[in-house]
Protein backbone atom coordinates (compact mmCIF):
# COMPACT_ATOMS: atom_id res chain seq x y z
CA UNK A 1 0.00 0.00 0.00
CA UNK A 2 1.31 3.43 -0.86
CA UNK A 3 2.16 5.65 2.06
CA UNK A 4 0.67 9.09 2.51
CA UNK A 5 3.90 10.71 1.34
CA UNK A 6 4.16 8.41 -1.70
CA UNK A 7 0.69 9.38 -2.87
CA UNK A 8 1.72 13.02 -2.92
CA UNK A 9 5.00 12.67 -4.86
CA UNK A 10 3.80 14.43 -7.98
CA UNK A 11 2.25 17.30 -6.02
CA UNK A 12 5.43 17.77 -4.02
CA UNK A 13 7.54 17.85 -7.16
CA UNK A 14 5.41 20.66 -8.59
CA UNK A 15 5.52 22.57 -5.32
CA UNK A 16 9.32 22.36 -5.06
CA UNK A 17 9.61 24.11 -8.40
CA UNK A 18 8.12 27.29 -6.92
CA UNK A 19 10.00 28.48 -3.79
CA UNK A 20 6.97 30.21 -2.25
CA UNK A 21 4.91 27.01 -2.66
CA UNK A 22 7.65 24.72 -1.39
CA UNK A 23 5.88 22.57 1.25
CA UNK A 24 8.70 22.98 3.76
CA UNK A 25 8.51 26.77 3.38
CA UNK A 26 4.73 26.63 3.80
CA UNK A 27 5.04 24.58 7.00
CA UNK A 28 7.76 26.87 8.36
CA UNK A 29 5.56 29.91 7.65
CA UNK A 30 2.62 28.24 9.42
CA UNK A 31 4.76 27.91 12.54
CA UNK A 32 5.81 31.55 12.26
CA UNK A 33 2.20 32.75 11.94
CA UNK A 34 1.17 30.60 14.92
CA UNK A 35 4.11 31.69 17.09
CA UNK A 36 2.18 34.54 18.70
CA UNK A 37 -1.18 32.81 19.00
CA UNK A 38 -0.78 31.65 22.60
CA UNK A 39 0.53 35.08 23.59
CA UNK A 40 -2.37 36.86 21.86
CA UNK A 41 -4.92 34.48 23.35
CA UNK A 42 -3.44 34.89 26.79
CA UNK A 43 -3.25 38.70 26.41
CA UNK A 44 -6.98 38.78 25.81
CA UNK A 45 -7.80 36.51 28.77
CA UNK A 46 -10.45 38.12 30.95
CA UNK A 47 -10.85 40.88 28.38
CA UNK A 48 -11.97 39.12 25.20
CA UNK A 49 -14.40 36.18 25.57
CA UNK A 50 -12.72 33.08 24.08
CA UNK A 51 -15.65 31.94 21.95
CA UNK A 52 -16.21 35.48 20.69
CA UNK A 53 -12.54 35.63 19.68
CA UNK A 54 -12.75 32.28 17.92
CA UNK A 55 -16.00 33.20 16.15
CA UNK A 56 -14.79 36.64 15.02
CA UNK A 57 -11.50 35.15 13.86
CA UNK A 58 -13.25 32.79 11.46
CA UNK A 59 -16.14 34.98 10.29
CA UNK A 60 -13.83 37.90 9.52
CA UNK A 61 -11.39 35.52 7.89
CA UNK A 62 -14.10 34.15 5.60
CA UNK A 63 -15.18 37.70 4.70
CA UNK A 64 -11.59 38.68 3.87
CA UNK A 65 -11.07 35.57 1.73
CA UNK A 66 -14.31 35.67 -0.24
CA UNK A 67 -13.32 38.26 -2.91
CA UNK A 68 -10.21 36.20 -3.68
CA UNK A 69 -11.71 32.69 -3.64
CA UNK A 70 -15.31 32.95 -4.86
CA UNK A 71 -14.36 31.80 -8.38
CA UNK A 72 -12.60 28.73 -6.88
CA UNK A 73 -15.67 28.00 -4.75
CA UNK A 74 -18.00 28.17 -7.76
CA UNK A 75 -15.78 25.86 -9.77
CA UNK A 76 -15.39 23.39 -6.88
CA UNK A 77 -19.03 23.47 -5.77
CA UNK A 78 -20.11 20.13 -7.36
CA UNK A 79 -17.18 18.39 -5.62
CA UNK A 80 -18.02 20.14 -2.33
CA UNK A 81 -21.67 19.02 -2.48
CA UNK A 82 -20.62 15.45 -3.24
CA UNK A 83 -18.14 15.44 -0.35
CA UNK A 84 -19.90 17.65 2.18
CA UNK A 85 -19.52 15.19 5.07
CA UNK A 86 -15.67 15.20 5.28
CA UNK A 87 -15.61 18.96 4.63
CA UNK A 88 -18.07 19.56 7.48
CA UNK A 89 -16.33 17.13 9.83
CA UNK A 90 -12.84 18.58 9.27
CA UNK A 91 -14.10 22.16 9.52
CA UNK A 92 -15.84 21.49 12.83
CA UNK A 93 -12.87 19.52 14.17
CA UNK A 94 -10.02 21.77 13.03
CA UNK A 95 -11.90 25.07 13.21
CA UNK A 96 -14.86 25.08 15.58
CA UNK A 97 -13.72 22.72 18.32
CA UNK A 98 -9.97 23.33 18.14
CA UNK A 99 -10.02 27.13 18.18
CA UNK A 100 -12.88 27.33 20.70
CA UNK A 101 -11.11 25.01 23.13
CA UNK A 102 -7.74 26.66 22.58
CA UNK A 103 -8.86 30.16 23.53
CA UNK A 104 -11.01 28.80 26.37
CA UNK A 105 -8.00 26.93 27.78
CA UNK A 106 -5.83 30.06 27.61
CA UNK A 107 -8.28 31.77 29.96
CA UNK A 108 -7.10 29.38 32.68
CA UNK A 109 -3.43 28.68 31.97
CA UNK A 110 -0.24 30.42 30.86
CA UNK A 111 1.41 30.95 27.49
CA UNK A 112 4.35 28.87 28.82
CA UNK A 113 2.10 25.89 29.52
CA UNK A 114 0.52 26.43 26.12
CA UNK A 115 3.92 26.10 24.47
CA UNK A 116 4.70 22.92 26.42
CA UNK A 117 1.45 21.18 25.54
CA UNK A 118 1.65 22.37 21.94
CA UNK A 119 4.96 20.50 21.74
CA UNK A 120 3.21 17.16 22.23
CA UNK A 121 1.31 17.61 18.97
CA UNK A 122 3.92 16.18 16.53
CA UNK A 123 4.17 12.91 18.48
CA UNK A 124 0.38 12.65 18.75
CA UNK A 125 0.02 13.31 15.00
CA UNK A 126 2.38 10.40 14.24
CA UNK A 127 0.45 8.16 16.65
CA UNK A 128 -2.92 9.09 15.16
CA UNK A 129 -1.63 8.52 11.63
CA UNK A 130 -0.41 5.05 12.65
CA UNK A 131 -3.69 4.15 14.38
CA UNK A 132 -6.13 5.50 11.79
CA UNK A 133 -4.23 5.01 8.54
CA UNK A 134 -1.49 2.47 9.37
CA UNK A 135 1.24 5.01 8.56
CA UNK A 136 4.69 3.52 8.91
CA UNK A 137 6.88 5.10 11.56
CA UNK A 138 10.38 5.80 10.26
CA UNK A 139 13.31 5.93 12.66
CA UNK A 140 14.45 9.32 11.35
CA UNK A 141 10.97 10.77 11.89
CA UNK A 142 10.90 9.53 15.48
CA UNK A 143 14.43 10.78 16.09
CA UNK A 144 13.50 14.17 14.66
CA UNK A 145 10.44 14.52 16.87
CA UNK A 146 12.38 13.51 19.98
CA UNK A 147 15.30 15.84 19.19
CA UNK A 148 13.14 18.87 18.45
CA UNK A 149 11.00 18.19 21.53
CA UNK A 150 14.17 18.24 23.64
CA UNK A 151 15.01 21.61 22.09
CA UNK A 152 11.57 22.96 23.00
CA UNK A 153 12.03 21.85 26.60
CA UNK A 154 15.45 23.55 26.76
CA UNK A 155 13.91 26.85 25.62
CA UNK A 156 10.77 26.82 27.76
CA UNK A 157 12.75 25.78 30.85
CA UNK A 158 15.41 28.42 30.08
CA UNK A 159 18.08 25.75 30.37
CA UNK A 160 17.07 24.72 33.88
CA UNK A 161 14.98 21.56 33.99
CA UNK A 162 14.12 22.36 37.61
CA UNK A 163 11.81 25.02 36.17
CA UNK A 164 9.64 22.29 34.67
CA UNK A 165 9.19 20.69 38.11
CA UNK A 166 7.75 23.95 39.46
CA UNK A 167 5.06 24.24 36.78
CA UNK A 168 1.56 23.54 38.05
CA UNK A 169 -1.23 22.21 35.86
CA UNK A 170 -4.95 22.95 35.96
CA UNK A 171 -8.17 22.45 34.00
CA UNK A 172 -6.92 24.71 31.21
CA UNK A 173 -3.93 22.43 30.72
CA UNK A 174 -6.19 19.39 30.41
CA UNK A 175 -8.15 21.24 27.71
CA UNK A 176 -4.89 22.03 25.89
CA UNK A 177 -3.78 18.39 25.94
CA UNK A 178 -7.17 17.19 24.64
CA UNK A 179 -7.01 19.93 22.02
CA UNK A 180 -3.65 18.67 20.79
CA UNK A 181 -5.26 15.27 20.20
CA UNK A 182 -8.04 16.98 18.23
CA UNK A 183 -5.47 18.84 16.14
CA UNK A 184 -3.62 15.59 15.51
CA UNK A 185 -6.78 13.92 14.19
CA UNK A 186 -7.50 16.94 11.97
CA UNK A 187 -3.95 16.97 10.57
CA UNK A 188 -3.86 13.23 9.95
CA UNK A 189 -7.28 13.33 8.25
CA UNK A 190 -6.34 16.12 5.84
CA UNK A 191 -5.57 13.34 3.35
CA UNK A 192 -9.35 12.80 3.18
CA UNK A 193 -9.90 16.34 1.93
CA UNK A 194 -11.83 16.33 -1.35
CA UNK A 195 -9.93 17.40 -4.51
CA UNK A 196 -10.75 21.11 -4.32
CA UNK A 197 -8.49 24.15 -4.39
CA UNK A 198 -6.66 24.66 -1.09
CA UNK A 199 -8.13 28.18 -0.78
CA UNK A 200 -11.63 26.79 -1.29
CA UNK A 201 -11.12 24.36 1.57
CA UNK A 202 -9.70 27.03 3.91
CA UNK A 203 -12.57 29.39 3.09
CA UNK A 204 -15.15 26.70 3.83
CA UNK A 205 -13.40 25.81 7.08
CA UNK A 206 -13.44 29.46 8.16
CA UNK A 207 -17.08 29.96 7.19
CA UNK A 208 -18.32 26.75 8.82
CA UNK A 209 -16.27 27.29 11.97
CA UNK A 210 -17.47 30.89 12.31
CA UNK A 211 -21.12 29.99 11.81
CA UNK A 212 -21.07 26.98 14.16
CA UNK A 213 -19.29 29.00 16.87
CA UNK A 214 -21.81 31.85 16.74
CA UNK A 215 -24.51 30.21 18.94
CA UNK A 216 -21.91 29.44 21.62
CA UNK A 217 -20.62 33.00 21.42
CA UNK A 218 -24.21 34.23 21.86
CA UNK A 219 -24.61 32.10 25.00
CA UNK A 220 -21.27 33.39 26.26
CA UNK A 221 -22.41 36.98 25.60
CA UNK A 222 -25.76 36.52 27.39
CA UNK A 223 -23.96 35.03 30.39
CA UNK A 224 -22.25 38.40 30.90
CA UNK A 225 -18.83 37.71 29.37
CA UNK A 226 -18.83 40.41 26.70
CA UNK A 227 -16.33 42.03 24.33
CA UNK A 228 -14.59 45.13 25.60
CA UNK A 229 -14.48 48.00 23.10
CA UNK A 230 -10.73 48.65 23.38
CA UNK A 231 -7.72 48.77 21.11
CA UNK A 232 -6.49 45.53 22.71
CA UNK A 233 -9.64 43.81 21.47
CA UNK A 234 -9.13 45.15 17.94
CA UNK A 235 -5.44 44.24 17.80
CA UNK A 236 -5.88 40.71 19.18
CA UNK A 237 -8.82 39.89 16.88
CA UNK A 238 -7.00 41.34 13.84
CA UNK A 239 -3.83 39.39 14.59
CA UNK A 240 -5.66 36.10 15.27
CA UNK A 241 -7.75 36.49 12.12
CA UNK A 242 -4.93 37.21 9.67
CA UNK A 243 -1.97 35.25 11.00
CA UNK A 244 -2.94 32.22 13.18
CA UNK A 245 -6.20 32.02 11.27
CA UNK A 246 -6.02 32.53 7.53
CA UNK A 247 -2.34 32.48 6.63
CA UNK A 248 -1.33 29.71 9.02
CA UNK A 249 -4.16 27.38 7.96
CA UNK A 250 -3.52 28.00 4.25
CA UNK A 251 0.16 27.15 4.69
CA UNK A 252 -0.42 24.21 7.04
CA UNK A 253 -3.12 22.54 4.94
CA UNK A 254 -1.05 22.86 1.78
CA UNK A 255 2.17 21.70 3.42
CA UNK A 256 0.58 18.65 5.06
CA UNK A 257 -1.14 17.78 1.80
CA UNK A 258 2.23 17.64 0.03
CA UNK A 259 4.53 15.98 2.59
CA UNK A 260 2.18 14.11 4.95
CA UNK A 261 1.21 14.66 8.56
CA UNK A 262 3.96 12.55 10.13
CA UNK A 263 6.82 14.45 8.49
CA UNK A 264 5.14 17.85 8.56
CA UNK A 265 3.88 17.74 12.15
CA UNK A 266 7.34 18.29 13.61
CA UNK A 267 7.29 21.81 12.16
CA UNK A 268 5.05 22.77 15.09
CA UNK A 269 8.23 22.68 17.16
CA UNK A 270 9.38 25.76 15.26
CA UNK A 271 6.83 27.84 17.19
CA UNK A 272 8.99 28.24 20.35
CA UNK A 273 12.03 28.61 18.09
CA UNK A 274 10.42 31.64 16.47
CA UNK A 275 9.45 32.94 19.89
CA UNK A 276 13.06 32.80 21.03
CA UNK A 277 14.34 34.48 17.85
CA UNK A 278 11.74 37.28 18.02
CA UNK A 279 12.31 37.87 21.73
CA UNK A 280 16.06 38.27 21.28
CA UNK A 281 16.03 40.20 17.99
CA UNK A 282 12.99 42.48 18.35
CA UNK A 283 12.33 42.77 22.08
CA UNK A 284 15.93 43.24 23.11
CA UNK A 285 16.16 40.15 25.30
CA UNK A 286 19.66 38.83 25.83
CA UNK A 287 20.73 35.86 23.69
CA UNK A 288 21.52 33.08 26.15
CA UNK A 289 23.24 29.73 25.78
CA UNK A 290 19.94 27.88 26.26
CA UNK A 291 18.47 29.82 23.29
CA UNK A 292 21.29 28.62 21.04
CA UNK A 293 21.18 25.03 22.33
CA UNK A 294 17.39 24.77 22.14
CA UNK A 295 17.15 26.30 18.68
CA UNK A 296 19.93 24.06 17.43
CA UNK A 297 18.12 20.96 18.68
CA UNK A 298 14.83 22.10 17.15
CA UNK A 299 16.36 22.75 13.74
CA UNK A 300 18.24 19.43 13.84
CA UNK A 301 15.04 17.61 14.77
CA UNK A 302 13.07 19.26 11.97
CA UNK A 303 15.81 18.27 9.52
CA UNK A 304 15.74 14.62 10.70
CA UNK A 305 11.95 14.42 10.62
CA UNK A 306 11.80 15.83 7.08
CA UNK A 307 14.05 13.10 5.69
CA UNK A 308 12.46 10.24 3.74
Amino acid sequence: MDTEADRQTEARSRAWATPVLNPWVMLALAGLFWSGNHIAGRAGAGHIPPLALASFRWLLGAAIMYPFVHHHVRRDWPVIVANWKPVLAMSVLGGTIFSGMQYSALQHTTALNGSIFNSFAPAIIVLVGALLFSDRLRLLNILGIATSFAGVMVIVSRGDLAVLRTISFNFGDILLLVNMAIWAVYSACLRLRPPVHSLTFTFLLALIAGVTLTPFWAIEHMSGFQLQATWLTVIVIAYCTIFPGLLAYICWNKGIEDVGSARGGVFLHLIPFYGAVLATSMLGEQLMTFHIAGCGLILAGVWFAARK
